[in-house]
């Protein structure tokens, strides 16, 4: 069963789990990364809720940083989000 996303506040990511494989991979995207990829304009947005709406999408871009070698656990970068 995959695990749930959730906000961990101490470090300001969103931590999530992809299945790649079948095996469940790590991952984390910083608040911020996501507010200014998907909510540039609003002032009160909700990291969680942010990246529930744009799962699919997050989820192919661990999928792709995996398949170019990358390791577990894999932290989404800004730049990652814009050429996503």
């Amino acid at each position: 069963m995959k695990p749930a996303a959730f906000y961990d506040l101490s470090s300001g990511t969103i931590r999530f789990w992809v299945l790649v494989d079948e095996q469940f991979v790590g991952a984390s995207v910083r608040r911020e990364s996501l507010h200014y990829r998907y909510s540039p304009h609003n002032t009160n947005d909700d990291p969680l809720q942010t990246f529930q709406a744009h799962t699919e999408e997050l989820e192919g871009i661990v999928r792709r940083r995996i398949a170019s070698g990358s390791r577990e656990p894999v932290m989404l970068r800004d730049h990652d989000l814009m050429a996503g």
